[in-house]
């Protein structure tokens, strides 16, 4: 299955937009991502980690974070679709996986791992 660049160029901007706001929502004076990327051979996967220094979130909205609708923005500022959209991008379109590591105070980060077409 091949990848759609713009597609996924979607899923990153969902992910990098949701991060910058959290964090300046946090007032996190130095805010930053840290991006990292490798091959799973085993798998034939490549994965990327999107990692932020916001504030991170909690069980109960980690679980809920790629369901349609939902958002913890104020009403108008979001409509909860981004990463709902990004999660079927990567599972539906691409045969992929998308997962999000979170906990108060520590941040976030999003992994995303996409079958490599032989």
């Amino acid at each position: 299955m091949p990848c759609e660049s713009s597609k996924i160029q979607q899923v990153l901007l969902n992910i990098f937009r949701n991060g910058a706001q959290a964090m300046q929502e946090f007032g996190e004076k130095e805010p930053q991502f840290i991006i990292r990327t490798w091959f799973q051979p085993k798998k034939n996967q490549v994965c990327m980690e999107i990692r932020d220094n916001g504030p991170g979130m909690d069980e109960t909205i980690r679980k809920r974070v790629f369901e349609p609708f939902y958002t913890t923005k104020p009403v108008g500022v979001g409509t909860g679709l981004g990463l709902s959209v990004s999660y079927f991008i990567i599972k539906e379109n691409h045969d992929g996986d998308i997962r999000v590591e979170s906990s108060p105070g520590n941040g976030t980060a999003f992994i995303i791992c996409l079958p490599v077409g032989i």
